[in-house]
Protein backbone atom coordinates (compact mmCIF):
# COMPACT_ATOMS: atom_id res chain seq x y z
CA UNK A 1 0.00 0.00 0.00
CA UNK A 2 1.39 3.41 -1.00
CA UNK A 3 1.86 6.07 1.62
CA UNK A 4 0.80 9.65 1.03
CA UNK A 5 3.49 12.16 1.88
CA UNK A 6 2.02 15.10 3.82
CA UNK A 7 2.28 18.37 1.91
CA UNK A 8 4.31 19.92 4.73
CA UNK A 9 6.97 17.23 4.30
CA UNK A 10 7.09 17.96 0.57
CA UNK A 11 7.79 21.62 1.33
CA UNK A 12 10.49 20.62 3.84
CA UNK A 13 12.10 18.39 1.21
CA UNK A 14 12.02 21.20 -1.35
CA UNK A 15 13.46 23.70 1.09
CA UNK A 16 10.38 25.89 0.88
CA UNK A 17 8.85 25.73 4.33
CA UNK A 18 5.92 28.11 4.78
CA UNK A 19 7.36 31.38 3.69
CA UNK A 20 7.90 33.46 6.83
CA UNK A 21 8.12 31.34 9.89
CA UNK A 22 9.20 32.05 13.46
CA UNK A 23 12.22 29.83 14.04
CA UNK A 24 13.24 28.25 17.37
CA UNK A 25 15.99 30.89 17.44
CA UNK A 26 13.36 33.64 17.46
CA UNK A 27 13.85 35.16 14.02
CA UNK A 28 11.78 35.10 10.88
CA UNK A 29 13.09 33.44 7.73
CA UNK A 30 11.97 34.59 4.30
CA UNK A 31 12.93 32.30 1.44
CA UNK A 32 13.75 33.97 -1.89
CA UNK A 33 14.06 31.96 -5.10
CA UNK A 34 15.13 33.18 -8.53
CA UNK A 35 16.24 31.84 -11.92
CA UNK A 36 19.58 33.57 -12.46
CA UNK A 37 23.05 32.06 -11.98
CA UNK A 38 25.18 33.21 -9.04
CA UNK A 39 27.52 35.22 -11.29
CA UNK A 40 24.65 37.43 -12.48
CA UNK A 41 24.49 41.01 -11.08
CA UNK A 42 20.87 40.50 -10.06
CA UNK A 43 21.91 37.68 -7.72
CA UNK A 44 24.51 39.94 -6.12
CA UNK A 45 21.87 42.63 -5.60
CA UNK A 46 19.54 40.18 -3.88
CA UNK A 47 22.32 39.02 -1.56
CA UNK A 48 22.88 42.70 -0.74
CA UNK A 49 19.16 43.11 -0.01
CA UNK A 50 19.22 40.06 2.28
CA UNK A 51 22.13 41.55 4.26
CA UNK A 52 20.37 44.90 4.53
CA UNK A 53 17.17 43.30 5.82
CA UNK A 54 19.08 41.37 8.45
CA UNK A 55 21.03 44.49 9.42
CA UNK A 56 17.99 46.77 9.67
CA UNK A 57 16.04 44.21 11.69
CA UNK A 58 18.97 43.37 14.00
CA UNK A 59 18.73 39.79 12.86
CA UNK A 60 14.98 39.48 13.46
CA UNK A 61 14.37 38.84 9.73
CA UNK A 62 16.71 36.80 7.57
CA UNK A 63 16.45 36.10 3.86
CA UNK A 64 17.73 32.84 2.39
CA UNK A 65 18.43 33.09 -1.34
CA UNK A 66 18.00 30.13 -3.71
CA UNK A 67 19.44 30.97 -7.17
CA UNK A 68 19.60 29.19 -10.51
CA UNK A 69 16.04 27.78 -10.60
CA UNK A 70 16.71 25.60 -7.55
CA UNK A 71 13.06 26.04 -6.60
CA UNK A 72 11.61 26.25 -10.10
CA UNK A 73 11.16 28.41 -13.18
CA UNK A 74 9.95 32.00 -12.91
CA UNK A 75 6.35 30.92 -13.42
CA UNK A 76 6.67 28.19 -10.79
CA UNK A 77 8.25 30.63 -8.35
CA UNK A 78 5.33 33.03 -8.76
CA UNK A 79 2.90 30.20 -8.14
CA UNK A 80 4.79 29.28 -4.96
CA UNK A 81 4.46 32.88 -3.79
CA UNK A 82 0.73 32.83 -4.43
CA UNK A 83 0.16 29.81 -2.20
CA UNK A 84 2.56 31.09 0.44
CA UNK A 85 5.20 28.38 0.09
CA UNK A 86 7.86 30.90 -0.91
CA UNK A 87 8.40 34.39 0.44
CA UNK A 88 10.07 36.41 -2.30
CA UNK A 89 11.33 36.20 -5.86
CA UNK A 90 12.74 38.26 -8.69
CA UNK A 91 11.24 37.79 -12.14
CA UNK A 92 11.16 39.59 -15.44
CA UNK A 93 8.13 41.83 -15.84
CA UNK A 94 7.19 39.58 -18.78
CA UNK A 95 6.76 36.61 -16.47
CA UNK A 96 4.17 38.61 -14.51
CA UNK A 97 1.83 39.04 -17.47
CA UNK A 98 -0.14 35.91 -16.66
CA UNK A 99 -0.49 36.96 -13.02
CA UNK A 100 -0.80 40.77 -13.02
CA UNK A 101 -2.10 41.75 -16.48
CA UNK A 102 -1.10 45.43 -16.38
CA UNK A 103 2.57 44.37 -16.22
CA UNK A 104 2.40 43.40 -19.88
CA UNK A 105 2.77 47.08 -20.74
CA UNK A 106 6.52 46.75 -20.12
CA UNK A 107 6.81 44.14 -22.86
CA UNK A 108 5.66 46.52 -25.56
CA UNK A 109 8.48 47.06 -28.08
CA UNK A 110 10.25 50.42 -28.15
CA UNK A 111 8.01 51.74 -25.37
CA UNK A 112 10.61 54.02 -23.78
CA UNK A 113 12.36 56.87 -25.58
CA UNK A 114 15.59 56.40 -23.64
CA UNK A 115 16.98 55.31 -20.24
CA UNK A 116 15.99 58.56 -18.55
CA UNK A 117 12.40 58.18 -19.71
CA UNK A 118 12.27 54.64 -18.35
CA UNK A 119 13.67 55.64 -14.93
CA UNK A 120 11.12 58.47 -14.63
CA UNK A 121 8.28 56.07 -15.39
CA UNK A 122 9.48 53.36 -13.00
CA UNK A 123 10.20 55.76 -10.15
CA UNK A 124 7.07 57.83 -10.71
CA UNK A 125 3.37 57.22 -9.96
CA UNK A 126 2.85 54.88 -12.94
CA UNK A 127 5.66 52.55 -11.91
CA UNK A 128 4.66 52.57 -8.25
CA UNK A 129 1.04 51.74 -9.08
CA UNK A 130 2.07 48.87 -11.35
CA UNK A 131 4.09 47.37 -8.49
CA UNK A 132 0.90 47.20 -6.43
CA UNK A 133 -1.40 45.95 -9.19
CA UNK A 134 -0.46 42.36 -8.41
CA UNK A 135 -1.65 42.50 -4.80
CA UNK A 136 -5.06 41.12 -5.68
CA UNK A 137 -3.19 38.11 -7.05
CA UNK A 138 -1.12 37.78 -3.82
CA UNK A 139 1.98 39.34 -5.41
CA UNK A 140 3.27 42.68 -4.11
CA UNK A 141 6.04 44.40 -6.05
CA UNK A 142 8.77 45.97 -3.92
CA UNK A 143 11.05 47.54 -6.52
CA UNK A 144 12.41 47.33 -10.04
CA UNK A 145 15.85 46.14 -11.07
CA UNK A 146 17.53 47.25 -14.26
CA UNK A 147 17.51 44.44 -16.82
CA UNK A 148 18.94 46.40 -19.71
CA UNK A 149 17.65 46.10 -23.23
CA UNK A 150 16.80 42.88 -24.98
CA UNK A 151 18.22 42.10 -28.43
CA UNK A 152 18.33 39.06 -30.69
CA UNK A 153 21.15 36.52 -30.70
CA UNK A 154 21.30 33.88 -33.39
CA UNK A 155 23.20 30.77 -34.39
CA UNK A 156 23.71 31.09 -38.13
CA UNK A 157 23.56 34.73 -39.23
CA UNK A 158 23.23 38.25 -37.81
CA UNK A 159 19.89 40.04 -37.75
CA UNK A 160 20.32 43.25 -39.72
CA UNK A 161 16.67 43.77 -40.73
CA UNK A 162 13.32 42.31 -39.66
CA UNK A 163 13.40 40.20 -42.81
CA UNK A 164 16.42 38.32 -41.44
CA UNK A 165 14.16 36.89 -38.74
CA UNK A 166 11.66 35.45 -41.23
CA UNK A 167 10.99 31.78 -40.58
CA UNK A 168 13.19 31.54 -37.51
CA UNK A 169 12.07 29.81 -34.32
CA UNK A 170 12.77 32.38 -31.64
CA UNK A 171 12.72 31.53 -27.97
CA UNK A 172 10.41 33.80 -25.97
CA UNK A 173 9.38 33.94 -22.35
CA UNK A 174 5.85 32.88 -21.43
CA UNK A 175 4.52 36.24 -22.56
CA UNK A 176 1.73 37.03 -24.99
CA UNK A 177 3.30 40.41 -25.68
CA UNK A 178 6.67 38.89 -26.53
CA UNK A 179 4.99 36.33 -28.76
CA UNK A 180 3.03 39.02 -30.61
CA UNK A 181 6.18 41.05 -31.16
CA UNK A 182 8.11 38.08 -32.57
CA UNK A 183 5.19 37.20 -34.86
CA UNK A 184 5.12 40.80 -36.13
CA UNK A 185 8.77 40.38 -37.10
CA UNK A 186 7.98 37.25 -39.13
CA UNK A 187 9.29 34.63 -36.71
CA UNK A 188 7.75 31.73 -34.82
CA UNK A 189 7.68 32.41 -31.06
CA UNK A 190 8.70 29.34 -29.07
CA UNK A 191 8.36 29.45 -25.26
CA UNK A 192 11.29 27.72 -23.55
CA UNK A 193 12.31 27.83 -19.89
CA UNK A 194 15.45 29.90 -19.33
CA UNK A 195 17.14 26.93 -17.68
CA UNK A 196 16.48 24.75 -20.73
CA UNK A 197 17.43 27.31 -23.36
CA UNK A 198 21.09 26.36 -23.79
CA UNK A 199 20.11 22.81 -24.73
CA UNK A 200 17.24 24.03 -26.92
CA UNK A 201 19.68 26.17 -28.91
CA UNK A 202 22.19 23.33 -29.20
CA UNK A 203 19.58 20.86 -30.42
CA UNK A 204 17.95 23.25 -32.89
CA UNK A 205 14.64 23.40 -31.04
CA UNK A 206 15.02 27.15 -31.48
CA UNK A 207 17.22 29.11 -33.90
CA UNK A 208 17.53 32.27 -31.86
CA UNK A 209 16.69 33.98 -28.59
CA UNK A 210 16.70 37.50 -27.20
CA UNK A 211 18.12 38.94 -24.02
CA UNK A 212 20.43 41.53 -22.49
CA UNK A 213 24.26 41.33 -22.56
CA UNK A 214 24.84 40.07 -18.97
CA UNK A 215 22.30 37.28 -19.42
CA UNK A 216 23.76 36.24 -22.76
CA UNK A 217 27.22 36.12 -21.19
CA UNK A 218 26.49 34.50 -17.79
CA UNK A 219 24.21 31.87 -19.37
CA UNK A 220 27.00 30.94 -21.82
CA UNK A 221 24.49 30.99 -24.67
CA UNK A 222 27.19 32.75 -26.70
CA UNK A 223 28.92 29.38 -26.97
CA UNK A 224 26.11 28.35 -29.31
CA UNK A 225 25.00 31.72 -30.71
CA UNK A 226 27.83 33.67 -32.31
CA UNK A 227 25.77 36.63 -33.57
CA UNK A 228 24.37 39.36 -31.33
CA UNK A 229 22.31 42.08 -33.05
CA UNK A 230 21.60 45.07 -30.82
CA UNK A 231 18.18 46.10 -32.07
CA UNK A 232 17.19 46.72 -28.40
CA UNK A 233 13.51 46.04 -28.98
CA UNK A 234 12.38 45.97 -25.35
CA UNK A 235 13.52 47.42 -22.01
CA UNK A 236 11.83 45.01 -19.64
CA UNK A 237 12.66 45.66 -15.99
CA UNK A 238 13.02 42.91 -13.44
CA UNK A 239 10.65 43.04 -10.48
CA UNK A 240 11.38 42.04 -6.88
CA UNK A 241 8.18 40.60 -5.43
CA UNK A 242 7.03 39.50 -2.01
CA UNK A 243 4.08 37.23 -1.33
CA UNK A 244 1.22 39.21 0.21
CA UNK A 245 0.85 36.31 2.63
CA UNK A 246 4.36 37.12 3.89
CA UNK A 247 3.90 40.88 3.73
CA UNK A 248 0.74 40.80 5.81
CA UNK A 249 2.48 38.59 8.38
CA UNK A 250 5.03 41.35 9.01
CA UNK A 251 4.52 44.28 11.38
CA UNK A 252 4.52 47.81 9.95
CA UNK A 253 8.06 48.28 11.23
CA UNK A 254 9.18 45.02 9.61
CA UNK A 255 7.50 46.01 6.34
CA UNK A 256 9.43 49.30 6.42
CA UNK A 257 12.73 47.44 6.89
CA UNK A 258 12.01 45.15 3.96
CA UNK A 259 10.90 47.98 1.66
CA UNK A 260 13.91 50.15 2.55
CA UNK A 261 16.30 47.26 1.92
CA UNK A 262 14.64 46.51 -1.42
CA UNK A 263 14.94 50.16 -2.51
CA UNK A 264 18.61 50.26 -1.49
CA UNK A 265 19.28 47.03 -3.36
CA UNK A 266 17.69 48.54 -6.49
CA UNK A 267 20.12 51.49 -6.37
CA UNK A 268 22.98 49.03 -5.88
CA UNK A 269 21.74 46.80 -8.71
CA UNK A 270 21.62 49.68 -11.20
CA UNK A 271 25.31 50.33 -10.52
CA UNK A 272 26.16 46.63 -10.79
CA UNK A 273 24.17 46.35 -14.00
CA UNK A 274 26.02 49.16 -15.72
CA UNK A 275 29.37 47.61 -14.82
CA UNK A 276 28.26 44.10 -15.75
CA UNK A 277 26.85 45.19 -19.13
CA UNK A 278 30.11 46.82 -20.13
CA UNK A 279 32.15 43.83 -18.98
CA UNK A 280 29.79 41.37 -20.69
CA UNK A 281 30.12 43.16 -24.02
CA UNK A 282 33.92 43.02 -23.74
CA UNK A 283 33.81 39.31 -22.90
CA UNK A 284 31.41 38.53 -25.73
CA UNK A 285 33.69 40.23 -28.23
CA UNK A 286 36.70 38.37 -26.80
CA UNK A 287 34.78 35.10 -27.20
CA UNK A 288 34.36 35.73 -30.93
CA UNK A 289 30.75 36.87 -30.95
CA UNK A 290 29.92 39.11 -33.91
CA UNK A 291 28.15 42.16 -32.50
CA UNK A 292 26.15 44.32 -34.91
CA UNK A 293 24.10 47.51 -34.54
CA UNK A 294 21.20 47.37 -37.01
CA UNK A 295 19.08 50.40 -37.84
CA UNK A 296 16.21 50.30 -35.34
CA UNK A 297 13.68 52.21 -37.44
CA UNK A 298 12.62 49.23 -39.63
CA UNK A 299 12.08 47.19 -36.46
CA UNK A 300 9.96 49.95 -34.91
CA UNK A 301 7.79 50.11 -38.02
CA UNK A 302 7.45 46.32 -38.18
CA UNK A 303 6.00 46.13 -34.67
CA UNK A 304 3.54 49.03 -34.91
CA UNK A 305 0.75 46.50 -35.38
CA UNK A 306 1.37 45.19 -31.87
CA UNK A 307 0.18 48.54 -30.51
CA UNK A 308 -2.87 48.57 -32.78
CA UNK A 309 -3.74 45.07 -31.60
CA UNK A 310 -3.40 46.13 -27.96
CA UNK A 311 -5.60 49.20 -28.55
CA UNK A 312 -8.41 47.01 -29.88
CA UNK A 313 -8.09 43.99 -27.59
CA UNK A 314 -7.02 45.62 -24.31
CA UNK A 315 -7.90 49.33 -24.30
CA UNK A 316 -7.20 49.67 -20.55
CA UNK A 317 -3.61 48.53 -21.04
CA UNK A 318 -3.31 50.83 -24.05
CA UNK A 319 -4.27 53.76 -21.80
CA UNK A 320 -1.25 52.96 -19.64
CA UNK A 321 0.91 53.00 -22.76
CA UNK A 322 -0.40 56.46 -23.58
CA UNK A 323 0.28 57.65 -20.01
CA UNK A 324 3.86 56.34 -20.24
CA UNK A 325 4.41 58.11 -23.56
CA UNK A 326 3.22 61.38 -22.00
CA UNK A 327 5.87 61.29 -19.26
CA UNK A 328 8.41 64.03 -20.02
Amino acid sequence: MKRTIPILLIFIFLGVLPFSCQSPLNFKIIKLGHAQVVSHPVHEAMLFMAKQIEKKSNGKIRVKVYPNQQLGSERELLELLQIGSLGMTKVSAAALEGFAPTMQVFGMPYLFRDDEHQRKVLEGPIGKQLLLDGEEFWLRGLCYYDAGKRSFYTKDKPVETPEDLAGMKVRVMESVTASNMVKALGSSPTPVSYGELYTALQQGIVDAAENNPPSLYTSKHYEVCKFYSLDEHTSLPDVVIISTKVWEDLTEEEQAWVQEAADESATYEYKLWEESSAESMRELEAAGVTITYPDKEPFRKAVEGVYEQLKVEQPEIYKIVQSIREVK
